[in-house]
């Protein structure tokens, strides 16, 4: 593509741009105010806009891609290691524009704003979590000041506190007693809070069609199949099954030197969130072995833990073989390499 290529820095209110002009060479910086941006590119001629994978890059990918421009996203570590000099904005720019000329390094694929608002529903239920977690450990560590060993775990805990409620009145001091409430009815709305947004999950998965694809894997729940479903897309971001499953970390890391090259432990890299529900919904899969001949015969010379991460890479590589080529989940299976036959009984 003989077109201009952007590098552009993009922020709450200032942006700022770098390019070299393709018939002169000429380098050029230009800063503009956020209401600004897209009247400058629509009068541009169509080119290629480079930008980094950060917060609000979907919205103006979108936006740009509407006014004819190519637009590539790039991630942001990758950005980082080419600033040179004082890290400033126009440093930024110029790193992203140098980072656009590389084809080594992986685009980050534009979501639509549909797929955005269902991951949104994952964070909100992620932040009211946290907050439950957070309002629970509060809880023991208060009750534990007055001599009240309280067990772990939510439902636990909301049980034991049921059956001593009269005991802890006598023990404690009406103004702790009068918070324990508080504290109690606070889990309660949080709890509210949660149970509407996986019930907004559940309904974006039962419209959306990949999510119902992808619910129909073993070990991947209503979570797993619609964070799925948003992230992939079309699955056209990833060449192939291995390189998603690397992007979400659940390949092994590794240290090499003089020849000499030493695997690890997963990397963990990518989206975390993700990878965590594929570990857990993992986890189910090898508690119940019997279910599947490949898990039991790993059991056997594996420890637990390496054989459910072993399953949650190839529930990912599953997903992106089901997104990207449009098929539906078969349990038997089997890849055929082309140029081989197929045998049959």
């Amino acid at each position: 593509m003989n077109a201009t290529t952007y590098g552009v820095d993009i922020a709450k209110n200032v942006f700022q741009l770098h390019w070299v002009d393709v018939h002169t060479g000429e380098i050029h910086r230009k800063k503009l105010a956020r209401g600004k941006v897209a009247e400058f590119f629509a009068q541009r001629e169509r080119g290629r806009v480079a930008m980094e994978a950060c917060g609000g890059a979907h919205h103006w990918a979108r936006v740009l891609c509407r006014l004819g421009h190519q637009v590539e996203l790039l991630p942001p570590h990758k950005v980082r290691a080419l600033v040179s000099g004082n890290k400033d904005d126009a440093a930024d720019a110029r790193a992203i524009w140098a980072a656009a000329t590389q084809k080594d390094i992986r685009r980050v694929s534009i979501k639509t704003a549909q797929q955005q608002a269902e991951l949104s529903a994952h964070r909100v239920r992620s932040h009211w979590v946290s907050f439950r977690t957070a309002t629970l450990n509060a809880l023991r560590g208060l009750l534990y000041e007055f001599g009240l060993i309280a067990p772990k775990g939510r439902k636990v805990l909301l049980r034991w506190i049921a059956e001593h409620r009269a005991g802890m009145e006598a023990q404690l001091p009406p103004l702790m007693v009068q918070l324990l409430d508080d504290q109690l009815q606070a889990l309660a709305q949080l709890q509210q809070h949660i149970d509407a947004a996986e019930s907004q999950i559940e309904q974006a998965q039962q419209a959306n069609e990949t999510a119902r694809r992808l619910r129909q894997v073993p070990g991947i729940g209503v979570l797993g199949a619609t964070a799925l479903a948003a992230t992939l897309g079309d699955g056209s971001g990833w060449k192939n099954a291995r390189e998603f499953a690397c992007c979400l970390g659940l390949v092994p890391g590794h240290k090499g030197t003089g020849g000499k090259v030493r695997m690890g432990s997963i990397s963990k890299r990518g989206d975390s969130y993700i990878r965590t529900l594929l570990i857990h919904g993992a986890r189910n899969l090898v508690r119940r072995s019997e279910s599947s001949d490949w898990i039991a015969q790993m059991l056997k010379r594996r420890p637990f833990n390496v054989v459910a991460t072993a399953v949650a890479h190839k529930l990912a590589r599953t997903a992106w073989a089901m997104v990207a080529h449009g098929r539906a989940y078969q349990d038997n299976w089997r890849c055929v390499p082309p140029g081989h036959a197929t045998v049959t009984t």
